[in-house]
């Protein structure tokens, strides 16, 4: 899995805080120099200031403001299980490899057995791995093996039918039903930076399945690159708090 930043609001604190005096400001804000914008705010510096103004707007649940910054990620190599959880977050926009226009007929089914176009799950092949709703707990080396070359034969298995399908003149958006929904697919998605953050809330939680969990960290990370203030915040006071900025 890879998650990379490919284009983003530029100064979106700035912005958020121009958003938030505006409610409170007799001057028109567009015409305003940001200096002035933030002369009542509390802090020597105008960074001080912002981390002010973004600390209250967060503490006192004032998210409207972080509705303005928007952010889009390009997301490689996820399962479609991982795909069906993000895209259940209706204020998120997505744009989602095709498997009608994209056929994978020259991958070796063999490399496939190796990890190549699907996802494995750590379970498949860690003895030790216990996930939710698991009914037994960790297991011995030989039920790990077992696991692991079942799964291998699985998905290795659907994809050589999966062209067999090909060959036979199905199209590929017929074809592809017999796919494991582990199949790799690539992902762009934008969200502003509250919806950022309740994804995060929902997603990056202890008991989200490990996928979706790693690859939310991973926007995290950027997100911070992009927002350092609201999400350095985010991470210390607010991360875990399930719902609270739920639309």
């Amino acid at each position: 899995m890879e998650v990379r930043l490919l284009e983003a609001t530029e100064d979106p604190e700035e912005l958020v805080c121009k958003a938030a005096r505006n409610d409170y400001m007799a001057e028109f804000v567009g015409e305003t120099p940001f200096d002035e914008v933030m002369a009542s705010i509390d802090g020597e510096s105008l960074e001080d200031k912002q981390e002010t103004l973004i600390g209250h707007l967060l503490d006192h649940g004032h998210f409207g403001p972080f509705e303005h910054p928007q952010a889009t990620f390009a997301v490689k190599g996820i399962s479609r299980s991982c795909m069906a959880q993000i895209t259940r977050h209706r204020h998120v926009s997505f744009d989602i490899q095709s498997m009608r226009y994209v056929s994978f007929d020259e991958v070796d089914p063999e490399d496939v057995r190796e990890g190549e176009m699907v996802v494995t799950p750590p379970s498949a092949t860690d003895p030790d791995w216990v996930g939710r709703n698991q009914k037994s707990g960790a297991v011995g080396e030989e039920t790990a093996e077992k696991r692991e070359e079942v799964f291998q034969d699985a998905v290795a298995d659907a994809v050589e039918s999966y062209q067999e399908l090909l060959d036979l003149g199905m199209p590929p958006e017929d074809a592809r039903f017999v796919l494991p929904i582990g199949t790799e697919v690539n992902m762009v998605m934008s969200m502003n930076v509250r919806m950022l953050m309740h994804v995060a809330d929902m997603r990056a939680a202890a008991d989200s399945q490990w996928e979706i969990r790693q690859m939310t960290e991973q926007v995290l990370d950027l997100a911070a690159e992009w927002c350092p203030i609201t999400f350095e915040y985010y991470d210390e006071h607010m991360k875990n708090r399930k719902n609270r900025l739920a639309p």
